[in-house]
């Protein structure tokens, strides 16, 4: 047997059982949808708008670390009697969206 075959089999067991799970939890969903209306509508709006402050936040304080890890960057070239890069020299022509 190959060497890969048993973490591959074990991936597609685990994309198996949790696509399964998935759809299960959706047509339960979908069941239940109906008898609560708009209340779970409100709460689908809340929870979706409480979502993106959450993102808001995290990725405020993902570039508050950056910030810093480039400061701390900056300085050890500093004190190697270095000069630092500037941040924008990074090469970014293969990052796509």
């Amino acid at each position: 047997m190959h060497v890969l075959a048993g973490p591959v089999a074990s991936k597609l067991v685990h994309y198996a059982i949790s696509g399964t799970i998935g759809v299960a939890v959706v047509k339960a969903a979908q069941r239940v949808a109906p008898t609560l209306g708009p209340v779970a509508r409100e709460w689908a709006v809340a929870a979706a708008a409480r979502g993106i402050v959450v993102g808001r936040t995290l990725n405020g304080l993902a570039e508050e670390a950056r910030l810093k890890a480039g400061d701390l960057i900056a300085e050890a070239h500093e004190s190697l009697g270095e000069q630092a890069p500037a941040p924008s020299s990074t090469d970014t022509s293969a990052h796509e969206h």
